[in-house]
């Protein structure tokens, strides 16, 4: 873990000269991270690339490129989580793929999409800005304390499948109450990736951050 936080301190070195955001996505398997860039992919005025990380298949990847998205595969047989010697490869080939695919325009961010996971991508520094933690509410409301690395690591919690309430046992007061002693700071967005319900809060809250990469605004 030590000889790979150095491959990510020059990550987060090249993407601060090159003013491009990078957002490390986590969550359980299915908690909806794929859709939720497959919205972003519609809605979004910044651009982006995705690098998926997967035990197996290419199939989060063909989703992304079925939107015109970029993305680099990155199967990890069998490993928990992806490691930033890695993402420092990929990075690049994503990088030369975006600059064909979108010439003249500039990349804004990179999503990292995790291996399906609560624990160990917690744990592993990707050279990224900042976590995003994904939870659903088909998993029930008592991830934050149960997983609490991530929520407290987080800069926002995303909530997702919100439609589901009125069909599954969740505690809406616990989970914010949770994730509240967790991490004070981290802002709680609830979101309907069927219909769409919350995705513009998520996608102000990455434009302020490609903002603040900018310089635009101070940290």
């Amino acid at each position: 873990m030590a000889e790979d936080e150095k491959y990510a301190l020059r990550i987060r070195g090249a993407l601060l000269e090159k003013k491009i955001l990078c957002v490390n996505v986590i969550g359980s398997p299915g908690c909806g991270k794929t859709t939720l860039l497959e919205q972003t992919a519609k809605k979004a005025d910044f651009s982006f690339a995705v690098i998926e990380g997967d035990l197996e298949t290419s199939r989060d990847a063909e989703r992304m490129a079925a939107l015109n998205v970029e993305a680099f595969q990155i199967n990890t047989k069998g490993a928990c989580h992806l490691e930033a010697h890695v993402v420092e490869n990929a990075i690049s080939s994503l990088e030369r793929g975006y600059a064909k695919r979108c010439p003249g325009r500039p990349l804004d961010v990179i999503f990292i999409e995790n291996v399906g996971n609560l624990v160990c991508p917690a744990e592993f520094d990707l050279g990224e800005d900042f976590k995003v933690a994904v939870s659903s509410t088909a998993e029930g409301a008592d991830k934050p304390l149960k997983y609490p690395m991530l929520f407290a690591s987080a800069r926002v919690v995303l909530l997702t499948k919100t439609d589901l309430l009125p069909y599954v046992r969740f505690d809406m007061e616990m989970f914010r109450r949770d994730v509240r002693g967790l991490n004070p700071q981290s802002p709680i967005l609830e979101l309907d990736l069927t219909s769409g319900a919350g995705v513009d809060e998520w996608l102000s809250f990455i434009s302020s951050k490609i903002e603040e990469k900018r310089g635009d605004v101070g940290r």
